[in-house]
């Protein structure tokens, strides 16, 4: 009898240092750790000190790895499902153990305050244990058939699925596509933002590899728009899972089509936080504050347009402008702040532009406006109109504007008038009145009392519109995203033919 392989076993999984530079410095990890032909700057975006140097991956070398994954995948796919939970189980133990490192590689390289980076790590973690149980979760159904035979539906693993993940939330928008694809079979190709190339790069890398992974299951190649062509569009590569801008998830997303395969693309956002007239007022300022104001704003999910009732509009223009005043904004590794940095220059001034436009079109300017180096006040734009800039377009940054209404009707037309559809959020002390405005809101996500910004691991999660197409999170968006159908039937004997 043929024995199966085996997954590995942890290595050093107790070691202190996880991401010890020594491992990852001017390497890719595509069978291994290995050089790069060239490397690039880790930049921490607080101080503008350089953090490390990571490899820098080449088209070539996504050709390698792919082929290695393709390689790998099959025996993989082959083992028995409790082997991949074991894997799966393993990584997320591997992750809480060393969550300290991560979390202050993410407030060193992403900018984000502490809260943050826990919270990021903690779902991360909850990400790999649903993955663990989606290896034994149900893969077929018996379909009902006219002839004497057996009918059946299978799921089977697509192959290689490629992941190219965003800086912002680096490491939950990674793993979330990385899990799951594993646990059902696959192997994966990871092009991480080079930004965050080492929080949702190198630590997955390592995560994996001290979870036993077996080698050639999963390749992290840093690299430049080149790079991710060349991901898109290798035959190897069957699935690609795309977290980022729409200009740019459009581009992926007509590359995959030239060359057949599947994308799954979560793009931008302009989500509307609603805020209806019997609504706690205190409460809605808070969640706006947050939707508006964590991680700077630089979430697709951002609560981007206040439509809030002109009863209250006023009141709550007043209360959040207090509270985006007494938010301090600083260095995340060094002081108690809430927010963190702006990722990089061109963002800010992206920011910038976008606030000091629409001001000069007429909106008050109730808080911040300015900033100091990448360091964004959070912002409130009060009296503005549907065709300011602020309003109309995805800010990505700390930037609140609020536009009032007076009917339902007028909040559902506000509401739904985007080309966005990412999600949605309405605060009112009747459930029932809330969720029938959600059914007239276009939105991959609604959420009652609550402000948008919401993710879990058991969740799918995805828009509709320029927010993207395609789910990743939950068993059954994971299975339809990480495998295809295949149909099959058994006769107890041949079929006989006239011919």
């Amino acid at each position: 009898m043929t024995q199966r392989p085996t997954t590995g076993t942890p290595r050093t999984a107790d070691a202190p240092d996880l991401l010890d530079p020594g491992l990852w410095t001017g390497r890719i990890f595509s069978g291994g750790w290995r050089g790069a032909a060239a490397d690039a700057p880790v930049t921490e975006p607080a101080t503008g000190a350089e953090l490390g140097r990571v490899g820098v991956a080449s088209p070539a070398d996504v050709a390698e790895a792919a082929e290695r994954a393709a390689r790998a995948q099959r025996d993989w796919a082959a083992l028995p499902h409790r082997e991949r939970a074991r894997v799966l189980r393993r990584a997320g133990d591997i992750l809480e153990r060393h969550a300290g490192q991560v979390q202050d590689w993410l407030i060193r390289e992403s900018g984000s305050v502490p809260a943050k980076a826990a919270l990021e790590v903690s779902v991360s973690v909850h990400e790999c244990e649903e993955a663990a149980a989606l290896a034994s979760a149900p893969l077929g159904e018996l379909l009902p058939t006219d002839q004497d035979r057996l009918s059946l539906t299978k799921r089977v693993p697509v192959g290689v699925v490629g992941v190219i993940s965003p800086f912002n939330f680096p490491l939950i928008l990674a793993m979330r596509a990385i899990a799951p694809a594993l646990a059902l079979g696959n192997a994966v190709v990871l092009k991480p933002d080079p930004r965050t190339c080492v929080s949702a790069g190198a630590a997955i890398a390592r995560i994996f590899e001290e979870a036993g992974l077996p080698e050639g299951l999963l390749h992290v190649l840093p690299g430049g728009a080149d790079t991710g062509q060349a991901l898109v569009a290798d035959p190897r590569i069957r699935v690609v899972s795309f977290t980022g801008s729409t200009a740019a998830g459009r581009a992926v997303g007509e590359l995959a089509a030239r060359h057949l395969k599947r994308a799954h693309l979560e793009l931008g956002g302009n989500s509307a936080f609603v805020v209806l007239d019997d609504a706690d007022l205190d409460a809605a300022v808070g969640l706006g504050a947050w939707g508006s104001f964590l991680h700077s704003g630089q979430i697709c999910m951002a609560s981007g347009r206040h439509l809030v009732h002109s009863s209250l509009a006023g009141e709550y223009v007043e209360r959040l402008a207090a509270r985006a005043d007494a938010l301090p904004v600083g260095d995340p590794a060094t002081g108690e702040v809430a927010l963190g940095p702006i990722i990089d220059a061109r963002q800010v001034e992206r920011v910038h532009d976008l606030v000091t436009a629409t001001v000069k079109a007429g909106a008050r300017l109730a808080a911040g406006g300015t900033h100091e180096g990448l360091f964004y006040r959070p912002t409130v734009l009060a009296d503005v109109t549907r065709d300011m800039p602020a309003y109309a377009q995805e800010v990505f940054g700390p930037v609140a504007p609020v536009l009032a209404f007076d009917t339902l009707d007028e909040a559902a037309e506000l509401a739904a008038d985007s080309e966005y559809g990412l999600s949605l959020g309405i605060t009112t002390s009747d459930v029932g009145k809330g969720m029938a405005l959600a059914e007239r809101i276009p939105s991959g996500m609604a959420h009652i009392n609550d402000q948008t910004v919401n993710d879990e691991a058991v969740s799918p999660f995805g828009g509709v519109g320029n927010s993207g197409f395609g789910r990743v999170g939950g068993p059954a968006a994971n299975i339809e995203s990480f495998t295809e159908t295949r149909w099959i039937t058994v006769r107890s004997q041949a079929a006989v033919y006239p011919f």
